[in-house]
């Protein structure tokens, strides 16, 4: 897998896509050729900042809908930035800080976690054994747990993506394979291997050779480890395109320009500030905080599902034309986000937080 180009290459922009108002269009040039964009590159702005401020308008408590534009009313999105949405934020406050912060423990939940990628599953579990900790696994107590779960007709993984089952381990169950997996990573050592890595992409090379954990998988999985102490990377160090932000990219630009994904990923995250003000867009970061490659990547992703109802004739042949999960407003009011403490940002939500309480 290619790493992302430094931030230090040059781009220029200069107007002529003929699909886009010419006031509004950029094509960026690199030391190859032009990269040409489309109507779809300005909506993934407009996204992003408005996701952006339904995210605000909801932590601030302010009552729905919290949005005038039609699709953002009507169907599920994720949030701008990753570690804002509801699994990473169940992830973060209950997987990672809630327990021992060994390093084996850590892994081993975030993994068992994030494998499944379900809260349910997860808090089933927790039912059952109380506490999880590897150091008290049992293969045959959590096999128990999640077989009456499967019987019942209870699904035990997420739809949010495909985790494929692992080869070699013989067993006719998925989640058993899993179970065998993980128990192999631990007692080969995979959490003090992690710890050794001294940069996010030789991680992600170590969870890339794990049976099962393809490109995307093995990105996302090294992510939701370092939200914990058991690495330290920047998130603008390193970037992988999953499937969904190849198809948005495809739609975002005519003409790459002989940009790889990851370096296009890399080229908008540079200039998101500029961005913004080019399309005329105020955006709310998070407290102080850019949107990371990461969030960039999933941005990508997200106005592809966008654009299947925003802009349809972008859809290519074969490809998805509707988007599955529509929105259901909750009726009770979302606490207070809590990012990893490395991050600098929760004592500062938690003022706004009291503040606003008291305001009220």
């Amino acid at each position: 897998m290619k790493k992302a180009t430094a931030s230090s290459q040059q781009y220029s922009l200069e107007l002529g896509n003929p699909r886009v108002p010419a006031s509004v269009a950029p094509t960026i040039f690199t030391r190859l050729q032009p990269a040409k964009p489309t109507i779809v590159y300005q909506t993934y702005w407009r996204f992003a900042a408005e996701r952006q401020r339904i995210f605000h308008a909801r932590t601030r408590g302010e009552p729905g809908p919290w949005t005038s534009d039609r699709i953002l009313a009507d169907f599920k999105f994720t949030n701008a930035y990753r570690a804002a949405d509801r699994t990473s934020q169940f992830l973060i406050r209950e997987v990672i800080f809630r327990g021992p912060q060994t390093s084996d423990e850590l892994f081993f939940r975030i993994l068992l976690f994030k494998i499944f990628n379900k809260i349910e599953t997860w808090q089933l579990l927790k039912m059952h054994l109380g506490e999880i900790r590897w150091e008290s696994f049992s293969f045959e107590a959590y096999d128990r747990i999640l077989m009456e779960s499967f019987n019942r007709g209870t699904s035990i993984y997420s739809a949010a993506y495909i985790v494929p089952s692992p080869r070699g381990f013989g067993y006719d169950r998925k989640h058993r394979n899993h179970l065998a997996l993980l128990s192999t990573l631990m007692h080969r050592d995979y959490p003090q291997k992690i710890q050794d890595c001294k940069r996010m992409q030789d991680a992600f090379d170590l969870m890339r050779s794990v049976p099962s954990f393809g490109d995307f998988l093995a990105y996302q999985f090294v992510t939701d480890l370092n939200y914990s102490d058991l690495t330290d990377y920047s998130e603008t160090e390193f970037v992988v395109a999953g499937p969904g932000a190849h198809s948005g990219l495809r739609k975002c630009f005519d003409d790459p320009g002989g940009l790889a994904p990851e370096d296009l990923i890399q080229m908008v995250t540079d200039r998101q500030e500029k961005e913004f003000d080019k399309f005329g867009l105020e955006f709310e970061d998070l407290w102080g905080r850019r949107l990371q490659l990461i969030d960039c990547q999933n941005l990508f992703c997200e106005v592809d599902k966008y654009a299947r109802v925003a802009h349809p004739e972008f859809t290519e042949a074969g490809g998805r034309w509707r988007i599955k999960q529509v929105f259901r407003q909750s009726t009770r009011r979302d606490s207070p986000p809590w990012f990893p403490p490395q991050w600098g940002l929760n004592e500062r939500i938690m003022r706004e937080h009291r503040d606003a309480v008291v305001r009220e």
